[in-house]
Order: C-alpha cells, then sequence, then structure tokens
C-alpha cells in the first residue's frame, strides 16, 4: 500500500480538525471547525511548542522521537484552547529542500473534435500528465540526491484547462479540436513521508491530507480576478525558504531552499559570541523594533549581508521561472523570518531587480491571517506572519469539504494510478 492510500476521504461526523505546521523552529497547531453553511473554518484553539535543536534539519525532520513529543504538546496546547479533549482528523504540511513541485501541461490533439469530450477520455489525458510529471520528478531527485530514489505524489492540482485556447473550468461535455490540460504536483521523497506517517501514527492522527506548504500558501489568498491574478508567495521559515510562482490564476511550480530565520540567529550568535537562544530572543526583539537605536543599527549591518546571501536563494531559485516568462511583480511574504526589515529591503533593492526579467519594479505585500480566504480566528491569537501557514492548511480542508467536482475526482484517481 503507498502513503496515499493511509490518507483518508474527508469524514463530516467528527466536529473538529487538526492543522499540524511541523517547523523548524515552533511546531504550530491549530484546532478548527467546519461552518458549512457559510464555508468557512473556525479556530477554535491554538497551540505553539518551540522545537529542540536536533529535531529538524533544513526544514526536514532528522528526530523523529523529538519532533512527536513537540507536537504532543503543541497539540495539547490547542486542545486546551479549544476546550476540547480528543481530535484526530489532521491536515500536516511538508517542506524541505527536496519536495519539489511544478505544472506540466499536455495538448491533445482529439481525431473528432465534434464528439463531447467524456469521463474516459479526460482521465486518460490527465494519467499522461501524472506520469510525465513523476519520471521528471524523479530523475530530478535522485540527480540532487546522487543515487535512486522512491518519490510519492502528495498535492496535485488542475491550475488550467483550455479547448481551443480557451480557458475553461470543467471540459466535460465540450467540443473542440485542441485540449490542454495543466497541472501542478508536489512529490516528496518517501523517507519524508515515512517520517510523517509515523508521527501521525504515534499521535492517533487520522491524516486526511499532506500538503506541500508553499501549494497551501499560494492557494490560500482570495483574488479579486483569478485569472488575470500573477504573484510570487515567499514563506521564510526556520530552516528553509518556500517559494511559489502563480500565472494567471494558476500555479506554475514550487521551489525550495535550506536557508530560513535560523541562519539569521545563528550569525548573530556567532558575532555577539551568545548562545544561540539569546540571539534568536533579540532578533525578534529587533524585527520588533525593541531594541536600542545603537544596538539595532548594529545588528542591521549584521542581518544586511546575510539577507543579501538569502537574496541569492531566492535570485537561484526564480530563475527557471524566468527562462518561460516575464516574473509577477508583486511579491508576497509570510512566516516568521519575513519581520526582519531587511528581507523587504533587499526584495525592494534596484540592484536585484535588474538581474531578473520582472514584468515591472517588484513591489513587497506581507500577508496577514486575515489574508487567509475561509478561515476564521475566533481566538484571537493569531495575527502574524508566522500564522500564515497552519491558516493557509487548515483552508485546505474547507476547500475540500466545499469541492466535489468531476475533474478533481478523476485527479484523485490518477494520483492513486501513479504510486501503485
Amino acid at each position: 500500500m503507498g502513503f496515499l492510500s493511509k490518507i483518508t476521504h474527508l469524514k463530516t461526523d467528527k466536529e473538529y480538525y487538526l492543522a499540524l505546521d511541523v517547523g523548524t523552529e515552533v511546531v504550530k497547531s491549530l484546532v478548527f471547525k467546519l461552518d458549512k453553511k457559510e464555508n468557512k473554518g473556525i479556530i477554535v484553539g491554538v497551540g505553539r511548542e518551540k522545537q529542540d535543536r536536533g529535531n529538524m534539519q533544513s526544514g526536514a525532520i532528522s528526530d523523529i522521537s523529538g519532533v512527536i513529543n513537540t507536537c504532543r504538546k503543541a497539540i495539547d496546547r490547542a486542545k486546551k484552547s479549544a476546550g476540547i479533549k480528543e481530535v484526530s482528523l489532521a491536515v500536516m504540511g511538508v517542506a524541505g529542500e527536496l519536495v519539489k513541485g511544478t505544472t506540466t501541461t499536455v495538448h491533445y490533439e482529439r481525431a473528432n473534435p465534434n464528439v463531447r469530450i467524456e469521463l474516459p477520455e479526460l482521465k486518460e489525458i490527465i494519467q499522461r500528465v501524472q506520469w510525465k510529471t513523476f519520471e521528471r520528478i524523479k530523475e530530478q531527485v535522485e540527480w540532487e540526491i546522487g543515487r535512486s530514489a522512491d518519490v510519492k505524489l502528495i498535492n496535485a492540482a488542475i491550475v488550467d484547462v483550455r479547448i481551443d485556447g480557451y480557458r475553461v473550468t470543467n471540459p466535460l461535455n465540450f467540443q473542440g479540436k485542441s485540449l490542454s490540460i495543466s497541472v501542478f504536483n508536489a512529490y516528496a521523497p518517501m523517507m519524508h513521508l515515512g517520517a510523517v506517517d509515523t508521527i501521525a501514527e504515534e499521535l492517533d492522527l487520522e491524516l486526511i491530507r499532506v500538503a506541500a506548504e508553499p501549494y497551501a500558501v499560494s492557494a490560500s489568498v482570495g483574488y479579486e480576478d483569478i485569472l488575470d491574478f500573477n504573484g510570487i508567495f515567499i514563506d521564510i521559515g526556520g530552516g528553509t525558504t518556500d517559494i511559489a510562482v502563480v500565472r494567471n490564476g494558476g500555479l506554475e511550480g514550487t521551489k525550495m531552499f535550506a536557508l530560513g530565520g535560523r541562519a539569521f540567529s545563528k550569525r548573530l550568535a556567532q558575532i555577539l559570541r551568545i548562545p544561540y537562544e539569546e540571539a534568536e530572543v533579540l532578533k525578534m526583539k529587533y524585527a520588533c523594533g525593541k531594541l536600542p537605536q545603537n544596538v539595532s543599527e548594529q545588528f542591521a549591518k549584521i542581518l544586511l549581508q546575510d539577507s543579501k546571501v538569502w537574496l541569492g536563494g531566492v535570485e537561484l531559485s526564480l530563475m527557471e521561472f524566468a527562462e518561460k516568462d516575464l516574473l509577477p511583480a508583486n511579491i508576497y511574504l509570510c512566516g516568521g523570518g519575513s519581520a526582519l526589515p531587511e528581507i523587504g529591503q533587499v526584495l525592494l533593492s534596484e540592484e536585484w531587480a535588474k538581474k531578473l526579467p520582472f514584468t515591472k519594479k517588484p513591489r513587497v505585500n506581507f500577508l496577514q491571517p486575515k489574508d487567509v480566504i475561509n478561515i476564521v480566528d475566533q481566538t484571537g491569537e493569531l495575527d502574524n506572519p508566522q500564522d500564515v501557514t497552519p491558516m493557509a492548511l487548515a483552508n485546505l480542508i474547507v476547500e475540500m469539504s466545499t469541492k466535489e467536482k468531476a475533474i478533481s475526482q478523476i485527479l484523485q484517481r490518477a494520483m492513486r494510478d501513479v504510486q501503485k
């Protein structure tokens, strides 16, 4: 049985759900329930717990037992906050350098354009997309790690369907000569997913969904005109930076690199010759403007250099997307690391903007919890960009409960076929 076969279909007989964001620095846990009349998720409990230093490495789990203990504490806090004893249905996020996300497009010329498109034909095309993507990503992961690898599909979403060049949301029953389907797929090594599976079993959690976190974030923001929306989403966590590029309302792909907020804390600890934990506290105070001016000026010089190094990682990640088309000018930041002033400063620098083909001068926007669609915070505790990711995971469950279209069902079957 493949990993995905253990993920349950959405159940409606249990009232509460859990969103679990296993970060490098902090585990964030949200208890929520569904308001089916309003198609909303209502956050009723929040729990956070700091990770031990050896639990995570570059966004990936390195000590399963340590992560389990931290997750249990965060979940207990969330349950206590919600005033409940048990919660078992869960969605978990996955990150790390070897989590690969890409959109693959298949163009299909139909033999008889006057015949309506029906389920068997559509299923065949989608399966072709899935197998094509699987082979490509498997080769990429094996090249990066230098050996054979077992990769598994964790996310799939149809981001664009066109018939004779016209965009449609569901191609069934349409006629036409040319059919193009673009599907976003995210894969992760089985080693990572096996660790997630073990954690869920030890915590008595029933996984509804496992999601690539940049995919969840990019899908969580409401756009006024979805077909015209373009943006770059950057989630700066403790150990990694996750990037998602959206063009014309469709997710084109995701990239992750192993440089996040922890690197800035390490540099402060090294230069100031203080323990890492103390440097982390000082960094957070600096980001909030709570340090004396002379100290803040010293920190600004140190962190500006590291921010330029971080920017180099962003630039490399975006180069592949720049080969296909101009890059969106709107940049959306979230995650704890986004609070550093130098991050926004380097992203707005003219020198960097000239290195990549943006449609126009980049603009930086900071995502806030209120920007996550379909999620209402009843606790009043979610007020920081670092809370966006777990809320985005919760939003995926709301979408699952409201979207059961035929084309999505075909995609889910194709996902299972790839896992066999």
